[in-house]
């Protein structure tokens, strides 16, 4: 049975979350905290962590920033603007590229930014995607590690040791205790929590025709390059209130551009915009753990009380784990195609990768579907 935290919506089943006695979750416990943090203490020490980097002769940029051309990296750059920090916006091209996002990665360009774009090369990504799907249940593996290394070699290449991520995810959705204090992003943070998934960068030589000089973007620099550049990253959502709702809303007044309806998979229109794989990725995560990403926005939603609990829960019960058959409207056909995938062979490894103890079956002990191809966890709250 999946025990949920009595505050939010989300289950113990999610990795790295870990409920306390009265059964309430350390994403909640975290948020709850924030009321007693000194808010002009940490921006007093962005400025200063700022004004230490900030180029004093304008032969370099002030900082890199890490942009996917969503609704948070929108809201990062705006921010370091405001600060008078002249920004290098750095996006490492996501897997299946959607014409929205597209069109915000423009609009990010638009805010008066210079910006380099870094495509890894698309062969060796659809192996990669395959490769993460087939061994991990992880589409997007190549995408998660591309987004941490390629800005860090960015920064070693053009000499800038600053770099300014967005949102500690340990913080926002939980995490150990030291990672959610943490304001840097580091090799270690990497290695910990940017994805891997026990699926190390090194194995992939030698699958499906891949060699090392193939996954230079997927890698580190040396340690020695980063030592002497003194690299430093920090996440913006230490040294103020992080929340997506406001950013997005202030991404939409700076040109940012939704969806035209909720995010197949999702609550919202207004997140995860970029990438047609997403869907899929999200959609392992269900099978996985038991919950996906409507749990997710949900509980952020609920813990800052615009919704109840009892709202959350129906949320949930009605969009999350939803069978991808599309997302942002291309086909799930259209989107394995490039894998040289089927639907068929991607329901058997869906079925592969399902924890059956969180879904119902029947009295062969064969996964329950419905006429969709959707599943039904064995509860969906404590009781």
């Amino acid at each position: 049975m999946l025990r949920y935290c009595t505050k939010c919506v989300m289950p113990d089943t999610k990795p790295d979350l870990h409920f306390d006695e009265e059964g309430v979750c350390n994403a909640c416990r975290n948020y709850e905290r924030r009321k007693h943090i000194d808010w002009k203490k940490r921006r007093a020490e962005l400025d200063e962590v700022l004004e230490r980097f900030r180029s004093k002769d304008g032969e370099r940029w002030d900082c890199i920033v890490p942009v996917s051309g969503g609704k948070d990296s929108t809201f990062q750059v705006l921010r370091l603007l405001e600060l008078a920090m002249n920004p290098l916006c750095v996006t490492a091209t996501t897997c299946d590229l959607s014409d929205l996002g597209r069109q915000n990665i423009e609009n990010i360009k638009r805010l008066g930014v210079d910006y380099v774009e870094f495509s890894p090369n698309k062969v060796v990504r659809r192996r990669l995607n395959r490769i993460g799907l087939t061994q991990v249940g992880d589409i997007s593996w190549p995408e998660h590690v591309g987004i941490f290394t390629i800005p860090v070699r960015m920064a070693v290449r053009f000499q800038v040791p600053l770099l300014v991520w967005g949102e500690n995810p340990q913080h926002e959705y939980g995490g150990p205790t030291p990672a959610v204090e943490n304001r840097a992003l580091d090799r270690r943070w990497l290695e910990e929590f940017g994805g891997l998934l026990g699926l190390r960068v090194s194995d992939l030589a030698g699958m499906e025709g891949i060699e090392p000089k193939h996954l230079i973007p997927y890698t580190y620099p040396p340690d020695e390059a980063l030592k002497a550049l003194g690299l430093t990253g920090i996440f913006l959502g230490y040294y103020m209130p992080w929340d997506g709702y406001t950013n997005a809303l202030l991404a939409q007044a700076n040109g940012f551009t939704t969806f035209h309806t909720t995010v197949e998979g999702s609550c919202v229109n207004y997140e995860n915009l970029d990438n047609h794989q997403t869907g899929v990725h999200d959609y392992f995560k269900f099978l996985k753990f038991g919950f996906s990403r409507a749990s997710d926005i949900a509980s952020l939603h609920l813990r800052r009380g615009r919704i109840t609990r009892e709202d959350a829960m129906s949320i949930v019960r009605r969009l999350d784990g939803r069978f991808p058959w599309s997302y942002l409207g291309k086909s799930l056909a259209d989107i394995l195609n490039p894998l040289d995938m089927g639907v068929d062979e991607f329901i058997r490894i869906c079925d592969r990768f399902t924890n059956k103890k969180l879904f119902k079956t029947d009295a062969r002990g064969q996964l329950v579907k419905d006429r969709f191809g959707n599943l039904e966890k064995v509860n969906y709250d404590n009781v």
